[in-house]
C-alpha cells in the first residue's frame, strides 16, 4: 500500500511537471504566467534528485558511508577539516553560485524566455548536476586532488599536462568575468559599494565568533551575521545621502577593480575559517532566503512574463551580445545549466571539508539543482520587465547611442517601445541617477527583482529592494571570486609541486602568498581589459567566459569518463559521456565562430580588424581612440586564447579516447589513483547527529 501511494505521488508530480513544461514550450502570442516556470522547475528537480541522482550515487559511483574522507584522514585545521554537512553545503553552494545563474539567463533573455528556460531545466539535471556530483566523488576518493592533478594521474603525462594548463588558464578567465560583473554593478553607486564592502568585515566577525567567542553556536552566529547584512543595506541609503561619506564610496570602475583584486588576494591566503567559510555560509543564508522570498512573491503575485518566447534576435543580431541562438544560448547560460567552474570547487575545496561520502549526492547534485532554480528565478525576474526597459538597461551605448533619446528611438524601432521619461522615473524609483547602458546583466536583474518585491511587499521601498538585490547579486559573485582565487591557488600549487614538492604544500605560507599573487595578477589583467572596454566588457569577455567555462566542464567529464571506464564501469560511461559529447559540439562550434566570423560583434579577429581600420582613418571619437590599441591587442589575445583552449580540449578528448580504448583492449594504462579504503571514525558520531 505504501509503495502504491509513493508511486501515485511521483506519477502526479511527473504529470504536473510535464504539463508545466509543455505550457512553457507551446505558449505563443499571449503572455504566460511565471508560476508555470516555478512549477516546472520544482517537479523536474524533484524527480531528478529522487531517481536519477540516487541511481548514480548507489549504482554508478557506489558511495561508501563507512569510508574515511580526506577531511578526516588529512585534518590539519587549516585547509582540511571535517565540517558539518549543511555548512559544507552552504560553502559549496555559495562558491559555485556565481554570476552564471544570475547574469547568464538575464543576458540570454535577448533570445526570448523559451530557449534559456529549457536549457536551464534539462541541461542541469542531465549535465551540470551529474558533473558536480561525479567530480566531487572522484576527488574525495583521491585525497581531494584538483581536477588538473586528477587528469594528470588518470590520463598520463600528455592529456594530464594539457588538462593542467587548460584548467588553470580557464580559471583565470572565469574569475576575471566575475570581477567585471560586480564592478559594473557598483560603479558610481555608493549605496551598492558600501553594502558590498560591509559584507567583508561582517564575515570576519562571524568567523571569529564561531571559532573563539561561541564555538559551535552556529545559529547565533548566523542570526548576527544576517542581521548585520540587512543593516548594511539600510545603512547604504544613509551613506548615499551623506554629503561627505557619499564620495568615499563613489568610484570609477578601475578603482573598484583594484579593490576587488586586493580582496581576492586576502581571501586566498587567510585561513578558510576566518573569511571564506563564514562569508560563504552567510551568503548561502542570504541567497536561499532571497530566492525563497522571490519564489513566494512570484507564487503570490503570479506575474506575467512580458518577453516573447522567441525574439527576432535568434538570428545573431542581438544588441546585448552577437551570435545566433545555437550555440550561444548554451554558452551564455553556464552555471545555471552546466558549469566547468563547479568542477574546480568540487575538486578543489569541498572535498577538503566533506565528512562523509553519503553527503555527496546532497551537496553535489542537490547544490547544482538549487543553483539551477536560482537561474529560473533570474530568468523570470528579467523577463517580467517590459522588453523595452530590459534592452535599455542591457544594451551598451556603443550599440544604441550615448544619448537617452537615441537609445529609446533605436530600441523602440525593434518593436519594444520605451521612453526617456519611463527610464528616468524607473531610475529615480530605484535610487539611481540613470539605468541606461548598465551592462552586465546585474542591474537589470536587480530592477526585475525589485519590481517583484515592490509589488508584493510595498512599492514605496523600491530603492531599498533594488540595492538589496544588488547586494544579493554581488555576494553571489564575490563568494565565487574568492573561492575561485583559492581554488586557482590550489591548482597552481599542485602544478608547481610537480617541480618543487615544497610548493605543493597548500598550507605553507610562502607558497600560498606567491601562488595567490600570481593568480590574482592573471585574472586582474583580464578584469582590467573589461573595465576599459567602452562597450562595458561584456561583449569581449562573456562569450570567452562561456566558451572557457563549458570547455572546462568537458575536461571534467573527460576525466570522470576515463575513471569510470578504468573502474570497469564501461556500461555506465554514457552518464558522463553524453553531456561530454554535447559540450564538445557546442564549445567547438562557438570557438570556430568567434575565430572566423566576419561579423565584428562576433569574430575576435573581425572586431580587431574593424577597430584597426577606424583608428587608422581617425574615425574614432577621442575617448575610444585612446583605448583602441589596447582593445585591438585584447581582441587578438582573446582569439589566440580561444584557439589554445579548443586545441587543448580536443587533445584531452583524444587522449581520453586513447586511454579508454587501451584499457578496454587489455593494454597498459596509468593505474587508478584512488586512495586505499580506511574505515571512518566519525561515522557513529555523524549518525547520532
Amino acid at each position: 500500500m505504501k509503495n502504491l501511494q509513493q508511486t501515485l505521488i511521483w506519477l502526479t508530480i511527473a504529470i504536473i511537471g510535464a504539463a508545466a513544461v509543455g505550457g512553457i514550450a507551446l505558449q505563443r502570442g499571449e503572455s504566460i504566467n511565471a508560476l508555470w516556470f516555478v512549477t516546472a522547475a520544482l517537479c523536474v528537480y524533484a524527480i531528478a534528485f529522487r531517481f536519477y541522482a540516487a541511481w548514480i550515487a548507489a549504482t554508478v559511483l557506489e558511495v561508501d558511508p563507512s569510508r574515511a574522507t580526506p577531511a578526516e584522514r588529512l585534518d590539519n585545521g587549516h585547509d582540511f577539516t571535517p565540517t558539518h554537512k549543511w555548512i559544507v553545503f552552504g560553502h559549496h553552494f555559495a562558491a559555485i553560485a556565481g554570476p552564471g545563474p544570475l547574469v547568464g539567463p538575464t543576458l540570454a533573455a535577448q533570445f526570448g524566455y523559451l530557449p534559456g528556460t529549457l536549457w536551464i531545466l534539462f541541461g542541469s539535471v542531465l549535465g551540470g548536476c551529474v558533473q558536480d556530483m561525479v567530480t566531487l566523488f572522484m576527488s574525495t576518493r583521491r585525497d581531494a586532488k584538483s581536477l588538473g592533478q586528477m587528469a594528470r594521474d588518470e590520463l598520463g603525462a600528455l592529456g594530464g599536462t594539457a588538462a593542467l594548463i587548460a584548467t588553470f588558464t580557464i580559471m583565470i578567465i572565469l574569475i576575471s568575468v566575475l570581477g567585471l560583473i560586480v564592478v559594473n554593478a557598483m560603479k558610481h553607486s555608493p549605496w551598492a559599494t558600501f553594502t558590498v564592502s560591509a559584507t567583508i568585515p561582517i564575515a570576519i566577525i562571524v568567523g571569529f565568533y564561531m571559532r573563539y567567542f561561541r564555538p559551535g553556536q552556529v545559529l547565533e552566529a548566523s542570526a548576527i551575521g544576517v542581521a548585520l547584512l540587512l543593516l548594511s543595506v539600510v545603512g547604504g541609503s544613509w551613506i548615499d545621502q551623506h554629503p561627505v561619506l557619499h564620495g568615499w564610496f563613489d568610484h570609477e570602475g578601475l578603482t573598484l577593480a583594484w579593490w576587488i583584486m586586493a580582496y581576492g588576494f586576502a581571501a586566498a591566503i587567510l585561513p578558510v575559517w576566518m573569511l571564506l567559510a563564514p562569508r560563504d555560509y552567510l551568503s548561502t543564508y542570504m541567497k536561499l532566503g532571497t530566492i525563497t522570498l522571490l519564489a513566494v512573491a512570484i507564487i503570490v503575485l503570479q506575474p506575467s512574463v512580458k518577453m516573447p518566447a522567441i525574439t527576432q534576435f535568434i538570428d545573431g543580431t542581438g544588441p546585448i551580445f552577437g551570435g545566433k541562438l545555437f550555440p550561444f544560448v548554451f554558452i551564455t547560460i553556464a552555471c545555471g545549466a552546466i558549469s566547468g567552474f563547479h568542477s574546480l570547487v568540487a575538486s578543489g575545496t569541498t572535498p577538503k571539508l566533506l565528512s562523509n561520502e553519503r553527503d555527496i549526492r546532497t551537496i553535489g547534485y542537490g547544490g547544482m539543482l538549487l543553483e539551477s532554480f536560482v537561474a529560473i528565478m533570474a530568468m523570470i525576474a528579467a523577463t517580467v520587465l517590459d522588453p523595452g526597459v530590459f534592452f535599455a538597461i542591457n544594451s551598451s551605448a556603443g550599440v544604441v547611442g550615448k544619448e537617452a533619446a537615441d537609445a529609446v528611438a533605436k530600441i523602440s524601432s525593434w518593436g519594444f517601445p520605451v521612453s526617456v521619461g519611463q527610464m528616468q522615473d524607473l531610475a529615480t524609483a530605484m535610487g539611481e541617477t540613470t539605468l541606461f547602458a548598465r551592462t552586465g546583466g546585474a542591474p537589470s536583474l536587480a530592477v526585475g527583482m525589485a519590481s517583484i518585491f515592490g509589488s508584493a511587499f510595498g512599492q514605496g521601498m523600491l530603492a531599498v529592494w533594488y540595492h538589496f538585490a544588488i547586494m544579493f547579486e554581488a555576494i553571489f559573485i564575490l563568494t565565487t571570486l574568492d573561492a575561485g582565487t583559492r581554488v586557482g591557488r590550489f591548482m597552481l600549487q599542485d602544478m608547481l609541486g610537480n617541480i618543487w614538492p615544497k610548493m605543493g604544500e597548500t598550507s605553507w605560507t610562502p607558497s600560498a602568498v606567491i601562488t595567490s599573487a600570481i593568480v590574482v595578477a592573471g585574472w586582474g589583467y583580464f578584469l582590467y581589459i573589461g573595465v576599459i572596454d567602452p562597450n562595458g566588457g561584456v561583449n569581449i569577455l562573456w562569450p570567452l567566459f562561456g566558451i572557457a567555462n563549458q570547455m572546462l566542464a568537458a575536461i571534467a567529464l573527460c576525466v570522470s569518463t576515463t575513471i569510470l571506464v578504468k573502474s570497469d564501469k564501461l556500461r555506465y560511461a554514457w552518464v558522463t559521456g553524453l553531456p561530454l559529447t554535447w559540450l564538445v559540439i557546442i564549445t567547438s562550434t562557438a570557438a570556430w565562430q568567434k575565430l572566423t566570423s566576419a561579423d565584428v560583434r562576433i569574430g575576435f579577429f573581425a572586431g580587431a580588424n574593424d577597430l584597426s581600420a577606424k583608428l587608422a582613418s581617425n574615425s574614432l571619437p577621442p575617448e575610444k581612440a585612446q583605448h583602441a590599441p589596447q582593445l585591438i591587442f585584447n581582441l587578438h589575445l582573446d582569439a589566440y586564447i580561444t584557439l589554445a583552449f579548443v586545441s587543448l580540449l580536443w587533445l584531452i578528448v583524444f587522449d581520453m579516447l586513447r586511454v579508454c580504448s587501451r584499457y578496454v583492449s587489455g593494454k597498459s594504462v596509468p593505474p587508478l589513483s584512488e586512495s586505499p579504503h580506511i574505515p571512518s571514525r566519525l561515522v557513529e558520531d555523524w549518525v547520532r547527529d
